[in-house]
């Protein structure tokens, strides 16, 4: 199995994909976009963001359905509810593209971490979208959630834009 990276998404793309659905995240402008793991589900690429640490993730249950905390919520964490799926042409790799070397070193520990529990985070990613698409996941968590079905096809013919471009 691979290891997991880090990527920025491109802005453009993110911009898209709201217009149809509100709960994907804002990429934030200057110089920390938003950063997520990626990795593949149901044949598409999926980018989960991240949230750099905060006091409230190390309060957070670890066993809420739609985060994973990265060590104990100290290095943050992975917002499965809003993972969204991504061409990889949208993609470019985070610690190779950052300047900022406190937040390049956050980088390198978060993924150090998220490689540590790989299979329990992909687990729990992929527990998340199987009760997603059996919808058994709670109203409270649905509420907070991307629509993934929808996003596959705003993927597809984003993807499709950009090959006939």
């Amino acid at each position: 199995m691979k290891a997991l990276k880090l990527y920025y998404i491109d802005n453009d793309y993110i911009d898209y994909l709201r217009q149809f659905d509100n709960k994907v995240y804002y990429n934030k402008s200057g110089t920390r976009p938003y950063v997520g793991v990626v990795y593949m589900c149901n044949g598409y690429y999926y980018f989960a963001p991240l949230s750099s640490p905060k006091p409230k993730h190390l309060k957070m249950d670890p066993k809420a359905l739609d985060i994973f905390k990265i060590n104990h919520g100290k290095q943050g964490i992975v917002n499965i509810n809003n993972m969204v799926p991504t061409p990889k042409a949208c993609l470019k790799e985070a610690i190779a593209n950052t300047i900022d070397p406190n937040y390049k070193n956050l980088l390198i520990t978060q993924t150090r971490y998220l490689n540590a529990d790989k299979i329990k985070l992909l687990d729990k990613v992929y527990q998340f979208q199987s009760l997603y698409k059996r919808k058994l996941l709670p109203k409270s968590v649905l509420d907070r959630c991307c629509d993934f079905a929808l996003l596959e096809d705003k993927c597809k013919e984003y993807e499709n834009n950009l090959v006939l471009n």
